[in-house]
């Protein structure tokens, strides 16, 4: 799992503020497609909100283990938004690397 020092969460959470959801927590929970879907987006975006519609009083141990599974860090937690992270595989295509370094 990735280890982020306040200051780079804080730096994500900035780069996040402007984004809209990409994955929707429903009344199935966080399935098996739950999963890949997050799974996918961070490999291309690196960088997601989950929104939780349902399980809301679950949404901190729920976005743990989605987090664990998809090799993930929890930035923020934010209402019943949960802010992912998870750098790019290539490291030529990382989008937020050089502003995470600097801190």
């Amino acid at each position: 799992m990735i280890e982020l020092t306040s200051r780079q969460r804080k730096l994500l959470e900035k780069y996040a503020q402007s984004m809209n959801p990409v994955v929707m927590v429903g009344q199935s929970g966080v399935t098996p497609a739950v999963e890949d879907m997050t799974d996918k987006s961070l490999a291309s975006h690196e960088l997601l909100k989950v929104s939780f519609v349902e399980f809301k009083e679950e949404k901190r141990e729920l976005a743990a283990a989605l987090a664990e599974k998809c090799g993930a860090a929890v930035v923020r937690i934010i209402g019943n938004k949960v802010i992912l992270y998870r750098p790019a595989e290539n490291p030529g295509s990382r989008k937020y690397e050089k502003e995470l370094s600097k801190i």
